[in-house]
């Protein structure tokens, strides 16, 4: 055991090695810094020490200068920015595994999706997103994810910015309209089904509170491998308000930024330390009701980001929680406490076992099931890149605060953190959704326009152009009927015809109705400008 775990480079302490529940030897239980990018995981039951086991690996990363971002679903890793507070029991813990404990904060920044808690604005736009990753998070098939990714290059094409929510579902909403339907016929491949079916899944997934997640400024995930200025790494804590009532927001933001850190980062390869390393607590709601395509992206994402110096460390109850193809590229354990009072926690604890390499001691599954609060089973990567004998470690006391921080000092934090000038303001620029709404608008306008433009009246005439007007028709009328008649006096019948030809003509016509029209226009004009 002791040979096991003796490194030459930098290493975190975790603990002392334990031969019993009751027997602390002094040997030193550690993970090399180098292997922090190989990925971990720490798992147990509740209250068995997950979050404080987290807390401890955070501490000692930042003491190393190394940035720290971790998904802090109930506020009890705010108090890292906090100093601990000295008792009795933390004075023993500490002497039982040859702690030298001090009291020390670290420094802290806190995010918010979306601005949704006390943090700094978490925000992407949609089109940085990807039609892919968005395909992955909304459980599309195969078909549907291509359909999508041509709604995607529809609106790069048309010049409709998609910044949130709303404007890819005013895009799909448009092509499915009578005025888009030509647009979406000229795509190609994009049924009318499926676009319905990727809109009645955008409608769900904002209702899980993703709108809040997409818009602008966008976050640069650059600022998350941020240094404090004596040297240590910055850790950022990611508040995730009413976490398990919206998985689907939660799984969006950690593929998010691991893709796109994937993409800015370069190749580094093997190094002496990590750049980042992330903590995603409550996995398996990550997991949870996933698709095989969403899984499979993880695992590639996983697999492939170790080469750009970024370590990604699971958190959950059970390891069965994480796929096995997850699981397979872990490279640090720490197990806490796992019950067994059931039959399906039995056989959870049957195949943990079966996951770890060979152990020293008689029965690991009885180990597992009988550690205390603080103890964990270990077992890391050594150097070489080989697997650790198991270790049943008493593991080491944080030392920052062990419970959350006070609200004002971290609303104070927040303020004055710089990131918040960067992206505490919402912006509202226009896009897809003002753009199709105004082009909506315009053509309301013109219809209106042109209906009026056919009912339009004839041009009104002043009362002395109506009366000279009706004067000339009746005097060339009696001019015509005089030289029909040699100028002599004409019947009466006749005259009553000259005044229904007078009456009968286009002129008049058009006149009496122009008339018509301007007394009624004056009846119901009364208290209008």
């Amino acid at each position: 055991m002791a040979a096991g775990y003796q490194f030459a480079g930098p290493a975190l302490e975790l603990g002392g090695l334990m031969r019993d529940a009751q027997t602390l030897t002094d040997v030193r239980v550690r993970i090399p810094l180098a292997m922090l990018n190989r990925h971990g995981l720490v798992a147990g039951a509740t209250g068995t020490g997950k979050t404080k086991t987290l807390q401890l690996l955070a501490e000692q990363l930042s003491a190393a200068g190394v940035p720290v971002v971790a998904a802090d679903v109930k506020g009890d890793l705010s108090g890292l920015m906090t100093p601990g507070e000295p008792s009795e029991k933390v004075t023993a813990r500490a002497a039982s595994v040859g702690q030298e404990w001090r009291a020390t904060g670290f420094p802290t920044e806190f995010y918010a999706l979306g601005g949704e808690g006390t943090g700094v604005p978490l925000r992407v736009t949609m089109s940085a997103f990807g039609p892919t990753l968005l395909s992955k998070v909304l459980g599309l098939n195969d078909t549907q994810e291509s359909s999508l990714g041509l709604v995607f290059h529809y609106a790069d094409g048309a010049g409709l910015p998609l910044l949130d929510l709303a404007d890819l579902r005013a895009v799909v909403a448009h092509l499915l309209s009578d005025e888009g339907k030509p647009e979406l016929k000229a795509l190609g491949g994009l049924a009318t089904s499926t676009a319905g079916v990727i809109l009645r899944e955008l409608v769900a997934f904002e209702a899980q509170g993703a709108d809040a997640f997409f818009g602008e400024p966008e976050f640069a995930t650059a600022d998350l491998l941020a240094l404090a200025p004596d040297g240590r790494g910055v850790v950022s804590l990611v508040e995730l308000p009413q976490l398990a009532d919206r998985p689907a927001v939660f799984s969006t933001f950690l593929m998010w930024l691991l893709a796109d850190l994937f993409h800015d980062l370069p190749e580094v390869g093997d190094v002496e330390k990590p750049k980042l390393v992330f903590f995603l607590d409550e996995a398996h709601l990550l997991f949870d009701d996933a698709s095989e395509a969403f899984l499979d992206q993880v695992a590639r994402t996983v697999r492939l980001i170790r080469s750009k110096g970024v370590g990604v460390f699971f958190v959950t109850q059970q390891p069965t929680d994480v796929p096995e193809e997850v699981l397979a590229q872990l490279g640090s354990r720490v197990q806490h406490a796992l019950r067994a009072h059931t039959p399906k926690e039995g056989k959870a604890l049957k195949q943990t076992v079966e996951t770890y390499p060979t152990s020293g001691y008689d029965d690991l599954g009885a180990v597992l099931t009988t550690l205390g609060i603080g103890e964990a089973v270990v077992t890391v990567m050594d150097e070489r890149g080989a697997p650790t004998p198991v270790a049943w470690t008493r593991l080491r006391a944080p030392e920052s605060l062990m419970a959350p921080a006070d609200p004002a000092a971290m609303a104070a934090a927040v303020q004055a953190s710089p990131r918040m000038a960067t992206y505490g303001t919402e912006v509202d620029r226009e896009s897809a959704h003002e753009i199709l709404a105004a082009r909506l608008e315009e053509g309301a306008r013109k219809h209106a326009a042109e209906q009026e433009a056919a009912q339009e009246p004839a041009p009104t005439l002043p009362e002395d152009d109506l009366d000279r007007a009706l004067r000339r028709e009746a005097e060339a009328a009696s001019r015509r009927e005089k030289g029909s008649r040699g100028g002599s006096r004409p019947a009466p019948a006749r005259e009553r015809d000259v005044v229904g030809e007078v009456m009968g003509s286009p002129v008049v016509k058009d006149l009496v109705r122009t008339a018509a029209r301007e007394i009624a226009r004056g009846l119901f004009r009364t208290g209008r400008r």
